[in-house]
């Protein structure tokens, strides 16, 4: 154990900052950041006593407030600390962290529960040993809608309790804005109440605390990039942050904590987040340019001649002259291409996986939307989507029980919302009679535009999402009739705002597809293509295998796939029929 000095352990009741270098050598994580200093510094020396902390996702602002509490239990044994998150179990996480602190920390050991004076001592609500009997215990831990009243705190943490779940709507909003008043008929008087957290949406709580009279200090996790980044954070950019950037401007967009995320991290997270994401999660900037505020671009996809069977096995993305579709109709906003691809693998193979996914609706002005989309080696084919406005008419389940049948569907998914099912009760009959397979519904209860941008964004980001150029043509012919139901007036109109579309129904359908593949979209294009070929030649080695050498009959083509050419429009279709 290491053993620290007098003068040592008083330099670290006096500086939080000194506190947090023990702590952490101590429980064996490196020395802390410069920017983990900072934030040590600005909760000692708070501009106020309601302030908003917002750092990037993983910076580790609740390990540091948790430390902070433990220090300024250890400065003053009588204080009440309160821990509040969007669920008790992250509250909870936080307490305990604080318990341990105490258990860690050879010079706080005169601060650890002792029962046979009467302290209470659980794991999430306990009193250091020399408080004094009170009704409120020294350390506490509740979710945002548990029992927050009835207890007493000098220092209150809230720590995340702004999450997806519960601000992705309106309403939702609403009832988190009521629900943190309470938070001032708890606190003593000249008592702290310090929010920690990442904004989730343009019109994040933390927004409008900074109304009420919060100060906020904001740490991004890389400097502005330009002047109008800047401007967005204005006087709350950390002073550290801003002070450094004024000395040096070639720090701009490079990483405030290197130490910690480096360019080649940031730009994984860019990726994995999208444009909104990452401005939100790891910028902490509400305020989205034009750009952004309709994140889904059409540039991002790639567009090709599918085949109905088979696709390469890699695909290259690229944005010059050369690849842009200059004769296919686009319907995006200004500036934004459809962009064929750069390259693709001479290896190919047959799709791993069909699914339809299904919008249900009435009969009306929405559309009972449907999407297919294949699956190939951690890439998804856009194959058809189209709608029918006749809701669950015969006609319209019979129809789309051929469809499945036409493109080999495996797996069914419809959105059960719709009268609670009914509309799956209806179409399963059908489906088994034409083409038996797999049917799920699934049920959503986020904010559908947020829903589906953090569904799309990430995976046309990283040019996953490869279009039949047919869908192109066809959803053209609907934008000439209607723009409203066109499947890209959709996508590239779309934002984070609640109801931003008029109809978003064939986007939805989409989503809902893609959103059926994520679990295996993280496989490695390459690493597919290895695979194959050892397989490949495992087979041809193999002497039992018998092998025919075969040639490719365009004549055999089923009937079915020459009707499907004319129907695309003359696209040529190229499956692997062979004759002896």
């Amino acid at each position: 154990m290491t053993e620290w000095t007098d003068e040592q352990v008083q330099k670290a009741k006096e500086d939080f900052r000194v506190f947090l270098f023990i702590l952490w050598k101590m429980i064996g994580l490196p020395p802390p950041t410069p920017i983990q200093y900072a934030m040590a510094h600005f909760l000692q020396h708070p501009p106020s006593d309601r302030i908003i902390l917002e750092a990037f996702r993983g910076a580790a602002k609740s390990f540091i407030t948790c430390a902070f509490a433990g220090w300024s239990l250890w400065n003053d044994p009588q204080i009440k600390v309160e821990i509040v998150s969007a669920s008790k179990e992250r509250a909870d996480a936080n307490a305990i962290f604080i318990k341990r602190i105490l258990n860690v920390l050879p010079f706080l050991e005169h601060l650890r529960p002792d029962t046979s004076k009467g302290n209470r001592d659980t794991m999430n609500l306990f009193d250091v040993a020399p408080a004094v009997p009170d009704i409120s215990p020294s350390v506490k831990s509740v979710g945002i809608y548990g029992q927050i009243t009835g207890s007493r705190a000098d220092l209150l943490i809230a720590d995340d309790i702004e999450i997806p779940s519960n601000s992705a709507t309106q309403v939702q909003r609403d009832k988190l804005s009521e629900a943190v008043k309470e938070f001032d008929s708890i606190l003593k008087p000249n008592g702290q109440i310090v929010y920690l957290g990442t904004p989730q949406c343009e019109m994040s709580l933390y927004n409008e605390l900074q109304n009420r009279g919060y100060v906020c200090t904001i740490i991004p996790v890389v400097y502005p990039e330009d002047q109008k980044a800047r401007d967005n954070y204005g006087n709350r950019l950390h002073s550290t942050i801003a002070d450094a950037l004024d000395n040096d401007p070639s720090l701009a967009g490079k990483p405030t904590d290197p130490r910690r995320f480096n360019e080649e991290e940031i730009f994984k997270r860019r990726l994995s987040y999208g444009k909104a994401g990452f401005a939100l999660q790891f910028l902490l900037d509400t305020n989205l340019s034009d750009a952004e505020k309709y994140p889904l671009k059409v540039a991002d996809l790639i567009v090709a001649d599918l085949d109905m069977e088979e696709a390469s096995m890699k695909w290259s993305w690229a944005s010059g002259y050369e690849q842009r579709l200059k004769d296919v109709p686009c319907t995006a906003l200004k500036g934004d291409f459809f962009y064929a691809p750069f390259d693709r693998a001479k290896e190919t193979s047959r799709y791993t996986g069909t699914v339809m996914a299904i919008d249900p609706s009435g009969r009306g002005a929405d559309e009972l939307a449907y999407a297919v989309v294949k699956i190939l080696n951690g890439y998804l084919f856009l194959m058809e989507v189209g709608g029918y406005r006749d809701g669950y008419g015969d006609d319209t389940l019979n129809i789309l029980a051929n469809k499945c049948k036409f493109w080999g569907v495996n797996d069914v998914v419809s959105e059960a919302n719709f009268g609670d099912g009914m509309w799956g009760q209806l179409f399963k009959p059908v489906l088994n009679k034409i083409h038996p397979c797999g049917y799920t519904e699934v049920k959503n209860n986020k904010q559908k535009e947020a829903r589906i941008i953090d569904t799309l964004e990430p995976v046309m980001m990283r040019h996953k999402l490869i279009v039949n150029t047919p869908v192109i043509y066809d959803d053209y012919k609907v934008y000439e009739l209607d723009q409203k139901y066109s499947l890209f007036y959709q996508m590239t109109r779309l934002t984070r705002e609640k109801g931003a579309l008029a109809h978003d129904d064939r986007l939805d359908a989409v989503t809902m597809a893609v959103a059926f593949w994520l679990e295996v979209l993280d496989r490695d294009a390459q690493t597919g293509i290895d695979e194959m070929e050892a397989e490949q030649l495992e087979r041809y080695m193999d002497e039992d295998w018998g092998v025919t050498h075969k040639e490719y009959n365009p004549d055999l083509v089923p009937e079915r796939y020459r009707k499907r050419q004319q129907d695309f429009g003359g696209v040529t279709v190229v499956g692997r029929f062979f004759t002896d």
